[in-house]
Parts: C-alpha cells; sequence; structure tokens
C-alpha cells in the first residue's frame, strides 16, 4: 500500500481510515506493507497488527514536511507553496522506497491511495505488478483543478487494473479524469464499532467536563477546520438554538476564521473549539453529545468530501446525527430514519432539525438506534476487507488478460 497519509501514532485524527484498511486486509491473511512520507510526530513500530511499515524521508529541512497528513493544502482549496517545492523530493523517495519495498517482500499487488500521489506512485514503482488505486477525496478534487495532475491521473487510470471510490461521486468524477467504467467499483469505509458506540456510564463526566448540564442540548461536531465541511453553518445556526452549547473536534486553516464568526454572532461563550483530539477522545464526545452535525457542503471550489468518517462514526455512536447529502453521505444514511438530512449550507434547515431533536429525546433514541443498527449491519470494517479482496482479484485477472 502506497499511500501519504497513515495515523502517525494510536488514536491520530489523520488518515483514520488508512489504518482499518491495512489491518482487516492483515487480518484477512495478506502480508501488508505500508509505504508512506516520514513525519515527525510518527510513533509507530516496524510491524503492527500485521502491517509492516517504511516510512521514508524525504526533506532537508524541517519546514519542508509538508507532504502527506492533510499538511499539503490550505484549507483543503488550494496546495501550500511549500507543498510545490517538497513534491518533487516526496514523489522520488516515494517512487524508491516502493520500488524496493515490491522487490524485497516479493508483492503480488500495488494498492495506491489517493490516485494522486499514491496511484501515480505505485503505478511507477512496479509497472508490471497488479495494481488497485483507491480514490479518497482531495485527491481527485487536485486532478480536477491541476493539469499536470490530470495528466499523472490519467496515467494512472489507465495502468490500474481495478479502482475503488469511497463514493459514487468519485467514482463518476474518476470516469470523468479517464477511469475505466468498466474497472471501478465503490467501496465505502468500514467503521470501528468498538470505539464508536453507546456509553451511556461516561457520559455525564464528558458532558461536566464541556460544561454541558443534563437539561443542555450538546451538539458535537469533529473534522478539519475547512471550507468543506460547512462548519460556519452550524455556528450560525447556534445563535437560533440559545440552549445548545457547541463542542467541535478538529484543528484547520479556518481556526482563527471560525472563532470570529462565533464572536461575530454571539456564540463564542457557548462553543468549544477543542483541537485536535484522539480517535478515543472523539468517540467520548460522541457518545456524550445529544447531537451530531456534520454540515458538509461542497465548497466553491469544487471540493467535497468523498464518504467523511465521521458521518461513519456518528451512525455506530447511537447519537442522533444532522447531516447533509453532499458526496457520498447520501447513499449512507436515510432522511428522518438514521439521520436528519437538510439541504447544504441552509442555516434555516439545520435551525428546524436542532430544534425538532432538542425537543424530542424519544425521536433523538429512535434514530439513534436505527444508525446504529445500520453500521453493525452493513459498514464493519471486515466487510469493507472483503471487497479490497475483490478488487486485489480484479487486478489480477486484468493483469493475466494484458499479458
Amino acid at each position: 500500500m502506497v499511500t501519504s497519509s497513515y495515523p502517525r501514532f494510536p488514536g491520530d485524527s489523520v488518515g483514520t481510515f488508512m489504518e482499518p484498511i491495512a489491518t482487516s486486509v492483515a487480518a484477512r491473511g495478506h502480508e501488508v506493507h505500508v509505504v508512506a512520507p516520514w513525519h515527525p510526530a510518527i510513533e509507530r513500530p516496524a510491524v503492527e497488527r500485521g502491517v509492516h511499515f517504511h516510512f521514508y524521508k524525504y526533506a532537508p529541512l524541517r519546514s519542508l514536511n509538508v507532504f502527506g497528513y492533510a499538511a499539503a493544502m490550505h484549507a483543503d482549496v488550494k496546495l501550500r507553496g511549500a507543498a510545490y517545492a517538497a513534491a518533487p523530493l516526496a514523489l522520488t523517495a516515494g517512487w524508491w522506497t516502493a520500488r524496493r519495498v515490491a522487490r524485497r517482500h516479493k508483492a503480488s499487488v500495488m494498492h495506491g491511495h489517493w490516485v494522486v500521489p499514491g496511484g501515480i506512485t505505485a503505478a511507477m514503482a512496479a509497472p508490471a505488478l497488479p495494481l488497485v488505486i483507491s480514490l479518497h477525496g482531495s485527491d481527485v478534487y487536485v486532478a480536477e483543478r491541476l493539469a499536470p495532475a490530470r495528466v499523472a491521473a490519467r496515467t494512472a487510470f489507465h495502468r490500474a487494473g481495478f479502482v475503488t471510490a469511497c463514493s459514487a461521486d468519485l467514482a463518476e468524477r474518476a470516469i470523468g479524469l479517464g477511469a475505466d467504467a468498466a474497472r471501478i467499483g465503490v467501496v465505502p469505509y468500514g467503521v470501528d464499532t468498538d470505539r464508536f458506540r453507546p456509553a451511556p456510564q461516561a457520559r455525564l463526566a464528558h458532558r461536566e467536563q464541556l460544561g454541558a448540564t443534563e437539561q443542555t442540548l450538546l451538539i458535537a461536531a469533529a473534522g478539519r477546520l475547512v471550507r468543506k465541511k460547512g462548519f460556519e453553518y452550524l455556528i450560525d445556526a447556534l445563535a437560533a438554538v440559545p440552549e445548545a452549547l457547541l463542542a467541535i473536534a478538529g484543528e484547520g486553516s479556518l481556526r482563527q476564521e471560525l472563532e470570529q464568526r462565533a464572536r461575530d454572532r454571539l456564540v463564542i461563550e457557548r462553543v468549544r473549539f477543542l483541537g485536535n483530539r484522539t480517535q478515543d477522545d472523539v468517540a467520548a464526545l460522541f457518545a456524550a453529545a445529544n447531537v451530531i452535525v456534520t454540515p458538509s457542503v461542497r465548497d466553491d471550489s469544487g471540493n467535497v468530501d468523498g464518504l467523511p468518517n465521521v458521518v461513519m462514526e456518528a451512525l455506530a455512536s447511537g447519537t442522533a446525527l444532522v447531516t447533509t447529502a453532499a458526496g457520498g453521505i447520501g447513499a449512507v444514511v436515510e432522511d428522518n430514519v438514521t439521520a436528519a438530512v437538510v439541504a447544504e449550507r441552509d442555516v434555516k434547515a439545520l435551525v428546524s432539525a436542532l430544534r425538532r431533536l432538542g425537543s424530542d429525546p424519544g425521536a433523538r433514541d429512535r434514530m439513534g438506534l436505527a444508525a446504529r443498527e445500520l453500521v453493525e449491519r452493513r459498514f464493519g470494517w471486515a466487510q469493507t476487507a472483503l471487497e479490497f479482496e475483490e478488487a486485489y482479484r480484479r487486478a489480477l485477472a486484468f493483469s493475466s488478460v494484458r499479458r
């Protein structure tokens, strides 16, 4: 697996889906090697839960360690200047490391995550091996916006035996970039149902830490503070729900802007900007909340999440969810059954949903229970691993035909 992000330490909030993808495939009996850029925060042994790590260094200066780990883009809208400088170094080091690892360990399949850079790096590192590419969202957006990335993506798609996308929206956009419709499939993310689950025994203590009483409507949100997450609309909605307290776990380029927005809306005293939190912390927050909100949007530049991890985690938590249908979200939720689905950027609709759920504990409980049952039935990581196994079989078959 060639990737530009992986949780740097247990519970890291960056690249969270990569760890269960790798470990669930390894749990199926496969030997999994992950090639990823080095980062100063990495705390991983050489082998963990069946996954072998190969982190490569590429930058002579600490300030140039901006390749991957959600560091290359400002607000997920444009590439940072340092990313342009670091890219040639990182791509060369990634190609060399992936090539060496594939040869030394006699790889059967190359699996590139994010078509740019993981897909093209995996394709170039082992041209003779079957190739699977997995799309996660920002890679397709970059390929749509930048001509060099678009050419690289088209080249990788042509080489790939199979492509997976975490949403139908991403799959369609990839086809527009040159992916073969006959060799692409939708594989939604799974979710850790042991970590994200109802936790009534810890609920009160966590609410008290945030300054929420039992009567407070505690609204939880989590994600990077970037445009496509839509947090500004949630802050606007909070002004019309005076009984509510909002806790947002996450960090990003828009932190100061969102804090100022909360001041301008006179709700800063009712917003908790929690910064980066571990997955365990987010799970505890979700279990303590009355409502979770993921107000995702397609931002003004056209960027949108494929399928936000936080949506799956919210469903697993058994806490009522308010969300939009942006990207792949609409395919995994049902309005008024497993979530309250509102239009993107619609503050009035957010207010209405929050007021309705805030005043009806029974509706919240029914929605949370239905969401938890859905996740347990359809979205375990073991099922996701089976679908990746099928992608590997398809890539192997395609490689045989080409030879």
